[in-house]
């Protein structure tokens, strides 16, 4: 979660139009919610009232004086942090008082009142799901909503998501982010304000073992199939031209399960692709279209003479990542900051295990790469539930009355971030495995890049690596 510089509105009131200042929160970049010193410190109490004051992060004190300019900036960097710790912390970061309150700060900031509506969804080959909601429906809510519209039974709704897309030209999509349980789906497709953005239906989970149990059922058998052949129509999916040969005859027999059991075989099934980008991996500068599944990512790339090379970077072997933004000054420019300046670059950079004795960062420059760091978290998520014995049936959010709760299993899962924001006073990352004793570990509290860094998350998967993944 990221705060942008303060801005001041003038408010009318009791005072006389006093003045505030009002602090905007962004997702991905994109404004969620604006929101006062006062409505952060009013969520402060209500959360040390519920966990306590020894689980929360310190929070800026009430100043009895008006703020100077330097002051309101320090202000920010705390509230920020804050905000950043609460989110991250996966008691508070899930607790419906947290999330309640950022759904309560889209609507009122976007001025949307609540009426029931129409909203549009999409399945992935493109297929149109209209549905009726509230504008004030939580994500989980309309997730439950499309499920009844296709009579996905209840119990398989949690293998499945809604994600926020652009649409291209082309049709395809360009994938921004998981819609969250902190936000409003309506409220933010339409905020956009372009009807290039749109809510899309796809699976989840990322091993392919949880197939069996979408297949069981009818309509989850459909969504599977639909999604499969979609990905292999936009070459998601590499297909030699012998197995294309085969999946067409099995479409043909409408075999949708012989289909998806011969597409479960495939590079990349279950993967989702990104918009091409640039990577510093083989080489400075390099084009390559990543993609994320199977608890890794790939970077694919094209040699002269069109040759494919592919890379892959295993999760379970990045000992930590980050996103870092950036907003690089025209070239030969020497204006000071905030004057003349381009576009956010924003870059994800991980930390990978290329051998028993050597780290390397690699990074990739992309717009999506926040959507990608939250990939990653969930794909150690996964991993980590699956290592402790539980299952992502364990993982769905039940309604207990009335509110939606997380279970046990999921609970002890940290949270996948919003956007990282700077923190440079972490403490190093301790070694997390014997084997690496003599890999000099760079400590997390001191990334290479500028101030302006976000926070390094270290993987909990990285240390239970085996001799086997080396």
């Amino acid at each position: 979660m990221h705060f942008s510089i303060p801005e001041t509105e003038s408010r009318s009131g009791d005072s006389g139009g006093s003045a505030y200042v009002a602090y905007n929160i962004h997702v991905n970049g994109v404004l969620h919610c604006r929101v006062r010193y006062s409505q952060l410190l009013g969520l402060h109490e209500q959360l040390r009232k519920e966990y306590g004051a020894n689980v929360l992060p310190a929070f800026p004190p009430k100043k009895l004086f008006s703020l100077t300019p330097a002051e309101v900036e320090q202000r920010r960097e705390q509230l920020e942090k804050y905000m950043q710790a609460v989110r991250q912390d996966p008691l508070l970061g899930s607790s419906e008082t947290f999330n309640s309150f950022l759904r309560r700060a889209q609507q009122e900031t976007q001025q949307v009142p609540t009426e029931e509506v129409s909203l549009e969804v999409l399945l992935s080959n493109g297929q149109k799901v209209l549905i009726n909601v509230l504008t004030s429906d939580q994500t989980e809510d309309v997730l439950e909503a499309v499920a009844a519209k296709l009579d996905l039974p209840d119990d398989l709704i949690g293998y499945f998501s809604l994600f926020l897309v652009r649409e291209k030209e082309d049709g395809a999509f360009s994938f921004v982010r998981k819609l969250q349980e902190f936000e409003l789906p309506y409220v933010s497709v339409t905020s956009l304000r372009s009807q290039e953005y749109k809510i899309v239906l796809r699976k989840s989970y990322w091993d392919s073992a949880y197939d069996d149990d979408v297949m069981e059922n009818r309509v989850g058998l459909n969504l599977l199939y639909a999604q499969t052949v979609s990905d292999i129509e936009r070459g998601w999916i590499l297909v030699t031209k012998e197995q294309h040969r085969q999946l067409k005859s099995l479409q043909e027999k409408v075999s949708k399960k012989e289909f998806l059991r011969l597409a479960q075989t495939l590079r990349h099934y279950g993967y989702l692709r990104f918009d091409a980008c640039v990577a510093d991996f083989p080489e400075k500068d390099c084009p390559v279209v990543v993609s994320a599944g199977n608890s890794e990512l790939s970077l694919q790339l094209r040699l002269p003479g069109q040759q494919l090379r592919e890379g892959s970077f295993r999760v379970t072997r990045m000992r930590c990542w980050r996103v870092t933004s950036s907003v690089p000054l025209p070239s030969g420019s020497t204006s000071s900051p905030g004057r003349g300046r381009g576009e956010v670059r924003l870059e994800l950079a991980f930390e990978y295990l290329m051998s028993k004795d050597r780290l390397q960062w690699v990074t990739i420059t992309s717009p999506q790469a926040i959507m990608m760091s939250i990939c990653l978290q969930s794909m150690v998520d996964e991993l980590m539930v699956k290592k402790s014995g539980g299952s992502i049936r364990k993982m769905l959010r039940r309604r207990v009355g009335g509110t939606l709760r997380r279970s046990d299993s999921q609970q002890a899962v940290k949270s996948p971030p919003l956007l990282e924001s700077p923190d440079n006073t972490r403490e190093s990352m301790v070694k997390l495995s014997s084997k690496l004793s003599a890999v000099s570990l760079r400590g997390i509290g001191s990334p290479s890049t500028d101030a302006s860094a976000s926070d390094v998350h270290g993987n909990f998967a990285f240390e239970g690596i085996g001799d086997e993944d080396l």
